[in-house]
């Protein structure tokens, strides 16, 4: 699938909390094959929800692939029907390959990449027919095998390691073969780059024809992409493959194995009344979880206000609020209204009044909903074999089980009271001399940290900025941590691009000058682009039978504005940790040198696939690396000064304890919903709120329930994940980097065995080998609490 890592900043008031959480956005499309189900969470869009300059919000990334072909010359074919199919499709990809070649040279060429950019709409259409008439043929060439040749030496692998690779060898000038790979990996490989091609330009391009055309080539996809999972034929045929145990390496075996799990998640090892039943529920759960979200996006809920009850609000912020005829101010409860009142309205009356109407936006219709889809979704699970839908969804991740997930987040829950009630004390303090009731609550949270921040902060985030000049930042800063991984960036003039904005980089290894892949960066807001800051693969790496390494290339997105002509774009602080962070999946992406694609790029375990961008936000709090990047932007010579680089590294970690005490709240909560029977939602958070928040009581006539649209689609059951990986990237730094920031043989350690091995290998081994040691929470509550207020 198109895979986007998004990370727009923003908070979520309904927790109050700093709850970095992933973004429903329509953005993902379906592109790889037999991968597990995708939620509908790809195709919803999350409107209303606006940037705050601080917190960032993550947008997991999902699965896809990269290139070429592979097979074993010399071997028979039994199975006519099938090779037939499989060397006409290849006949067919190769003509067409050679002349995309012939055209593409007329600008400057990616030696290595398939991408293809500018593609008009009817390209893009065009293209999408091929994608989809060819993924067809082969999967009806591997059905196509009789069920009593499976097991045959020469049938099934003549199938699926035959006659494509020698076809396109000689019309693309290529010999790729996968000798011990199947056909569908061969496909999802030599797709990918063009599946993206067309998908892409929905989310970049400034032409109307060219976006509609992206978006319909999108929806052909995913819906053929739909009918190949539900194959029995195809699945059959795989299942008796796998059975022979026949494997070159465990590499292989994994991927194989990926396959069939990713079948029967669909029910296909199911009788047929089964098989229909889970189908029908997922397609129910898809349903009940787009209303879901589509009452949260529509609703138009707003209260009324007197500009005395919002003192505290900005002049700027009222002057453009819309008001009734009596003057009074109109505060919807979308967020980039609700925060500010939250945050900075001095009247406790009115943060409530917000705070309650947040907590119980569609209440009346979507607990119902929630309650509905944890029901479904318990008996999904059940259909398929697990006990629950939380070990349905965990046991595929690195955390293995549920019980694991409850064990992590008490642990973390109980290293962090003492702190947490420290910091709690302080703000109930902090309100005792400005307001002396009514007692601290849940509303008052956000004020008051922000209250203590400026009080005991010397940061002016405002003024911050005019030191982080984006180029500054790029040519230094970001330059110097990729180099400590043995990253050469290198820009490339003159390269064909889908606007002027763009720049195209190539990455080298710093040690050997072999190519690594190539960067596009397409970093300014214009009209109808994608408006979040993502990271998009759109080629990944893989290793044919020859030894020959397809690069990856990948795209990073933001929508930086472009000031004054003769001004310099400078970055906010919370974008400077979003490049950080973005920047360690590009590292992430560009390293990853697994041999098949299915498991290289992004296409790591869920859990383990944020720890490489958290662990780049770690290095934009150093005083060193500050200096680095940062310089007056009339004159760069002017790093901004020690004082301020330890107000910055203190304000990371201010009231951490609280805030996460607050997300572990929800992710519990969403833990246990899909780990038990008949549970009542509301109860629940009344149950765990007092416990959890050190004795704040329940904001009564909120039921967050109803708006935890993470509950509902897209991290139903995995809300912990986010935790889990800021944790364990936690250690990571503090255990290797923390006395030698930009040491390059750490550097070359973390690339060699946290990037490198990609999705095949066990992220937790992978962990373990750079640690010496499992990874643990310890690092992380300790560098929380050497901040801590």
């Amino acid at each position: 699938m198109v895979i986007t890592h998004v990370a727009p900043t923003q908070n979520h008031p309904s927790q109050f909390s700093h709850f970095e959480q992933n973004s429903i956005n329509s953005t993902l499309t379906q592109t790889y094959f037999y991968d597990s189900r995708e939620r509908k969470r790809d195709r919803l869009q999350m409107r209303g929800e606006d940037d705050d300059d601080r917190h960032f919000r993550r947008e997991k990334a999902s699965r896809g692939s990269s290139v070429k072909n592979g097979g074993s010359r010399g071997r028979k074919v039994i199975a006519i029907t099938g090779t037939a199919a499989i060397l006409a499709v290849a006949i067919n990809f190769a003509l067409v390959a050679f002349n995309s070649r012939r055209r593409r040279r007329k600008s400057k060429e990616l030696v290595g990449s398939e991408v293809r950019v500018n593609m008009s709409a009817s390209e893009i259409r065009k293209l999408a027919d091929r994608i989809v008439a060819e993924s067809k043929e082969v999967h009806d060439a591997i059905a196509s095998v009789p069920a009593d040749k499976v097991n045959d030496e020469h049938s099934i692998k003549g199938i699926l390691l035959g006659a494509l690779s020698s076809f396109v060898c000689e019309f693309c000038f290529r010999c790729v073969r996968y000798r011990d790979i199947m056909a569908l990996a061969d496909l999802e490989a030599r797709q990918f780059p063009l599946i993206q091609s067309c998908v892409f330009p929905r989310l970049v391009s400034t032409s109307d024809d060219v976006r509609k055309a992206s978006a319909e080539a999108e929806q052909r996809i995913n819906t053929h992409v739909t009918s190949c999972r539900k194959r029995e034929d195809v699945y059959r045929i795989l299942k008796a493959f796998t059975t022979r145990g026949e494997w070159i390496n465990a590499e292989a075996k994994s991927y194989a194995h990926s396959l069939i799990r990713d079948f029967e998640r669909n029910g296909l090892n199911l009788s047929s009344t089964k098989k229909d039943e889970v189908q029908r529920l997922q397609a129910r759960i898809d349903d009940l979880s787009m209303q879901y979200i589509h009452n949260l996006n529509d609703d138009n809920t707003f209260l009324l206000f007197t500009e005395t009850e919002l003192e505290g609000l900005p002049n700027e912020l009222l002057k453009i609020l819309d008001r009734t005829s009596n003057d009074k101010v109109k505060i919807t409860l979308k967020s980039n209204h609700v925060l500010p009142v939250l945050e900075l309205c001095k009247v406790g009356a009115t943060r409530r009044k917000v705070a309650v109407a947040y907590g119980q936006r569609c209440k009346d219709v979507n607990v119902p909903l929630l309650e509905n889809l944890v029901l479904l979704r318990h008996k999904l699970a059940r259909l398929l074999g697990y006990d629950n839908y939380a070990e349905y969804v965990v046991c595929s991740r690195m955390a293995k089980t549920s019980s694991k997930v409850f064990e992590f987040l008490e642990d973390l829950s109980m290293s962090l009271s003492e702190l947490a009630t420290k910091e709690l004390e302080t703000l109930k303090n902090l309100k005792r001399k400005e307001e002396e009731s009514p007692p601290f609550g849940i509303e008052d949270l956000l004020y008051y940290v922000k209250k203590y921040e400026e009080e005991n902060f010397n940061v002016d985030f405002g003024a911050l900025k005019e030191y982080f000049p984006l180029s500054l930042g790029i040519s230094d800063g970001y330059r110097n941590v990729l180099l400590c991984a043995g990253l050469r960036f290198e820009e490339i003039v003159g390269a064909d691009v889908w606007h002027d904005d763009v720049r195209v980089f190539s990455v080298f290894d710093l040690s050997s000058g072999e190519l690594m892949g190539y960067v596009y960066l397409d970093l300014y807001s214009r009209e109808e682009k994608y408006d979040q800051t993502c990271v998009l693969p759109l080629q990944n790496g893989s290793l044919s039978s020859n030894g020959a390494r397809q690069v990856p290339v990948v795209l990073l997105m933001t929508q930086l504005l472009k000031e004054h002509i003769d001004s310099p774009v400078v970055l906010r602080f919370s974008e400077v940790v979003s490049f950080f962070h973005e920047f360690g999946h590009v590292a992430h992406h560009l390293c990853n040198h697994s041999s098949l694609a299915r498991f290289s790029g992004l296409r790591v375990d869920p859990d383990f696939l944020e720890i490489p961008g958290h662990m780049f936000e770690n290095w934009c709090y150093e005083s060193s690396i500050l200096k680095l990047i940062s310089g007056y932007y009339q004159d760069i010579t002017r790093p901004i000064k020690d004082d301020i680089c330890t107000s910055i590294r203190r304000w990371r970690h201010s009231f951490s304890a609280l805030k996460l005490m607050q997300e572990i709240l929800y992710c519990l909560f969403d833990q246990i919903i899909y780990s038990a029977d008949n549970v009542d939602l509301l109860e629940v958070f009344k149950f765990l709120h007092p416990k959890v928040m050190l004795g704040l009581p329940f904001l009564e006539g909120t039921n967050p329930a109803s708006c935890f649209p993470h509950s509902a689609v897209g991290y139903e059951a995995s809300c912990y994940s986010r935790i889990w990986s800021k944790v364990f990237a936690a250690d990571l730094y503090a255990s290797k980097f923390h006395d030698g920031i930009l040491n390059h043989h750490i550097g070359m350690q973390f690339r060699n065995k946290v990037l490198a091995p990609g999705g095949a290998k066990d992220p937790l081994e992978c962990l373990t080998n750079f640690l010496g040691r499992e990874p643990s929470i310890h690092a992380f509550v300790d560098s929380i609490a050497l901040s801590s207020v």
